[in-house]
């Protein structure tokens, strides 16, 4: 990846590149981790398989794949992030996984992915970022061996917050709903799958997944902060937020957090689909 790229890529990111952001990552990854080994058990993810993981992050589901094809399997892992992939190969590595290699690779650039075809191409909340995700989804495709898989799973931001609505949760997720609209995510990528598979030239999902998350707001103010936090920077920079207002909403939320500890909050909605390619 070009020097170039890689600037594009730090200021495209709505949600940065700091250690606060790749734990924020990885404790994301954990959340999810029964809802994609159900769709990677479901297309049949086989010992000896070839597989990529498109904007890998911090490697958890390259880990995942590779418990799943054993040592003589391929698990490629690509982000324009090259600091964070070297830190998931490391771990894999340490881990044993050594059948698991890194890419930096923008998937917004034109070049053809690297190792392909895979017998299966996964990503996970990568369309929600990058707005050219029409042309990235066809590239993925072009990536899939005949006889394998795409699978995507994205969010859908419609559901996000308390049940019933608080304000000091309300203005949290408003404010980074608004820094990820300005950087031209969007926030609902996941309900837009089948109709983006289909602009992409795909095709019409053989299937799709929902899973969700509820919890009490005592544990799930976690997600709302660190991503508050991790966007901040971009809500300022828009003027979304003031730094004045910024702390007001966080001290809204401990309040609230502290007077209605038990009130439910829903995450966003995973929605997963995927194709088979069919044989030539």
């Amino acid at each position: 990846m070009s020097t170039a790229q890689a600037q594009r890529h730090d200021n495209d990111y709505t949600l940065g590149h700091t250690p606060e952001e790749y734990e924020r990552l990885r404790g994301q990854a954990r959340v999810w981790e029964a809802a994609t080994g159900r769709l990677l058990d479901e297309v049949g993810l086989a010992p000896g398989a070839s597989c990529l993981d498109a904007g890998c992050g911090p490697g958890e589901t390259m880990r995942m794949m590779a418990q799943r094809v054993g040592p003589a399997g391929r698990v490629l892992g690509i982000d324009a992030d090259a600091s964070v992939g070297a830190a998931a190969l490391a771990m894999l590595h340490g881990s044993g996984h050594r059948q698991c290699g890194f890419h930096a690779h923008d998937l917004a650039a034109v070049e053809p992915i690297p190792g392909a075809p895979f017998d299966l191409v996964y990503a996970r909340l990568l369309l929600f970022h990058v707005p050219e995700r029409v042309a990235v989804l066809a590239r993925l495709w072009d990536a899939v061996a005949p006889g394998g898989h795409l699978v995507v799973q994205d969010y859908d931001l419609c559901s996000f917050g308390a049940l019933p609505a608080l304000d000091g949760v309300a203005e949290v997720i408003r404010v980074m709903v608004a820094a990820f609209v300005e950087r031209g995510c969007d926030v609902h990528a996941g309900g837009h799958l089948a109709n983006l598979f289909v602009r992409a030239g795909v095709g019409v999902p053989d299937a799709g997944d929902v899973a969700g998350r509820i919890e009490p707001l005592a544990t799930g103010r976690a997600i709302l902060e660190h991503t508050f936090r991790s966007v901040l920077p971009v809500a300022l920079e828009h003027g979304i937020t003031t730094e004045t207002d910024a702390a007001a909403t966080l001290a809204a939320l401990d309040a609230v957090v502290t007077g209605h500890p038990d009130r439910p909050m829903l995450w966003p909605l995973m929605i997963g689909a995927w194709k088979r390619k069919d044989r030539a």
